[in-house]
């Protein structure tokens, strides 16, 4: 990685509230943001808002308020959802600030001085949700707009006009020996496609006496500058260009502009013409990210489909939220949002892998060695399995960030934590503590914990408030996370104190309603066999021996436990009622009688595959377990 990294993300119309579109972006950055600054790389993280225009002009008619109110309204929720997804951008940029309008003011008037602007009658067709004109080419019979499907209208008027036109030859050259210039490539040939055409000029321009809100053109106060024009200007304004030449030699060229795929030829044909015009450097990387779907539709407010950022935040955490968006987008490519999804991948990620390795690694430790991790002694095969398997998705994150292939490189941690599970019920630190073999539980529990904290490091740029309570659940108190911790094995301290804090993600249980039993008939037949089975009803219930090999309880459901049982290697997930007689500790490692071929059913949201077998009498209940030793799997009958 380089030793500077500055990422922005596009700024943000205030005409509106933010969506999960908005949330994503500034998730990414951030993310990226957080793992430069903990590999030591200076790093700075730019967004805002797109606060001129003729959306934002029409929001404000519409809320009976000035257009500088209706920035000043909006942009607030911006801020607010920022700081509660823990975005940790280290500036924010309004179009409206006299910082930016300046600069946009310098780049117009050197522009006009040097003949790269001038004035002409224009016609064409205008977009006003995109803000974008378009020639009779672009359009379709019917004239909608190619972005986002509208009505356009036809307009005639003076205006002026930057000659980005002249530019097109260099760009394609540009593009093409430039590979990492515009990313993933396709979207580059997207843009060499869209250059195939001859590269009109851009109106930079729109009356007062049709638009009012913008920047006023410094050589005619009659116009103001098009939005286009002045929103790309951000990303130098706000990294210092024409106020502070130090800072912006610092930070200049960026790293990476973030953007939706909608925006791409704003930003990969009109910006680096401009840039090309006032001699600024080339950014080194145009990052187009795909959209959020909600099936096979693209989400649209006039769809009603929109998901609310600060709404999942608030049901579900921000971390398990952060965590889902960049998981579950390959970078570059569509993918489909449902909350249905959001749960799924919780429960499996989060809840049973993640949290439940962490749960098992602490009540072990606290049971066993009254919390104070233990020192660990040689290790075997098992061991530098799961030590492989931490140090390999250190490896793939480490190439899966600069590579944008995030959701790769948090499929390889969560591989490494499904091997800490592994690990866990392999080594099965419960027989060891009953045989009383110290020693190597000590490495079990030393081994599977430092796993961990492997884990907290490469998931803390996704996931930091959660990170934290894991890292301070294993004793590691330290205020900074950073990238050479992981340089080497062994860096959980022995003698450290760990601390049970509870679960670290809780399940989210759905409450699916029972299945409707048929009604029975009134009139019972007197029958001598009434409640009798025969002997082939009977031997249609399978009975076998299982060993518990993991307990826990359920979360709001008092008598319930959910096991993790094996079958003769197969391994099931059985949910019971006996959490009053007995705790996750008692039942484990116990060898129990099951029905094994019961159908699958819900209980409290969760699968459970079986049922075992109990003695009840007044209050007490005990288990149906086996005299002596027995192979789980065996049939019982």
């Amino acid at each position: 990685m380089s030793e500077k990294f500055y990422v922005t993300t596009p700024i943000y119309y205030v005409n509106d509230k933010p969506h999960i579109g908005h949330a994503y972006t500034t998730i990414l950055a951030d993310v990226l943001s957080r793992y430069h600054r903990m590999n030591g790389d200076a790093t700075f993280f730019l967004t805002g808002t797109d606060e001129h225009g003729q959306k934002v002009q029409k929001a404000a008619v519409e809320h009976g308020m000035t257009e500088q109110e209706q920035c000043d309204t909006t942009v607030v929720r911006f801020q607010e959802l920022w700081e509660k997804l823990g975005i940790s951008n280290d500036d924010f940029i309004r179009t409206t600030e006299a910082r930016h309008k300046n600069v946009v003011r310098k780049i117009l008037q050197d522009l006009y001085d040097r003949d790269l602007i001038y004035k002409a009658e224009y016609k064409g067709c205008y977009c006003v949700p995109c803000e974008r004109f378009f020639t009779d080419k672009d359009l379709n019979e019917e004239k909608t707009c190619p972005e986002c499907g509208r009505p356009t209208n036809e307009i005639v008027e003076s205006n002026y006009f930057f000659k980005m036109g002249q530019y097109q030859q260099w760009l394609i050259d540009y593009i093409k020996e430039h590979p990492k210039f515009i990313l993933p490539d396709y979207r580059a040939n997207e843009t060499l496609g869209f250059l195939k055409k001859p590269l009109a000029d851009l109106c930079i321009s729109r009356p007062k006496s049709r638009l009012a809100w913008g920047i006023e053109l410094p050589f005619d106060k009659d116009y103001v500058c098009y939005v286009w024009f002045d929103a790309l200007v951000n990303y130098i304004s706000g990294a210092g260009y024409g106020s502070n030449d130090a800072e912006f030699k610092k930070w200049w060229p960026a790293s990476f502009h973030l953007i939706g795929k909608d925006i791409l030829t704003t930003h990969t044909v009109y910006w680096p013409t401009m840039l090309k015009a006032i001699g600024v450097e080339m950014p080194e990387s145009i990052f187009a990210h795909g959209w959020w779907l909600t099936g096979q539709n693209k989400m649209s407010k006039s769809l009603g489909n929109v998901v609310n950022p600060m709404e999942m935040a608030e049901r579900y955490g921000v971390d398990a939220f952060r965590f889902f968006l960049l998981a579950e987008m390959s970078l570059g490519q569509d993918a489909s949002f449902s909350e249905d999804a959001f749960i799924e991948k919780y429960n499996s990620n989060l809840a049973n892998d993640l949290g439940n390795l962490l749960s098992r690694i602490v009540k072990m430790t606290v049971k066993q060695f009254g919390g104070i991790i233990p020192s660990p002694t040689e290790e075997n095969d098992d061991d530098k399995e799961l030590k492989s398997a931490a140090i390999k998705a250190v490896e793939v994150m480490k190439s899966a960030v600069p590579g944008m292939k995030l959701n790769s490189g948090i499929e390889e941690v969560m591989n490494a934590v499904r091997a800490g599970n592994r690990y866990i019920e392999k080594t099965a630190p419960w027989t060891l503590a009953k045989s009383g073999d110290t020693e190597r539980l000590g490495t079990v529990m030393y081994t599977a914990a430092e796993a961990l904290r492997f884990v907290s490091v490469l998931l803390y740029p996704i996931m930091p408030s959660k990170m934290t309570e894991l890292r301070k659940a294993l004793g590691i108190n330290t205020p900074e996370v950073n990238m050479k911790e992981l340089e080497k094995w062994g860096g959980l301290v022995p003698g450290s104190k760990m601390n049970d804090s509870g679960s670290l993600f809780q399940r989210i249980c759905i409450t699916e309603k029972a299945p409707e039993t048929a009604p029975q008939s009134q009139a019972q037949t007197p029958d001598s066999d009434a409640g009798l089975v025969s002997i082939d009803d009977f031997f249609k219930t399978q009975l076998k021996t299982a060993k518990v090999v993991h307990a826990e309880k359920i979360d709001g459901a008092d008598k319930l436990l959910k096991l993790q049982i094996d079958i003769g290697g197969e391994k099931r997930q059985i949910v019971a009622g006996v959490a009053q007689y007995y705790t996750p500790e008692e039942i484990i490692g116990k060898t129990i009688v099951v029905v094994a071929n019961l159908k699958s059913a819900k209980i409290r949201g969760i699968d459970s595959q079986g049922m075992l077998l109990a003695a009840k009498k007044g209050k007490g209940l005990k288990l149906i377990t086996v005299d002596g030793e027995i192979d789980s799997g065996s049939s019982v009958g």
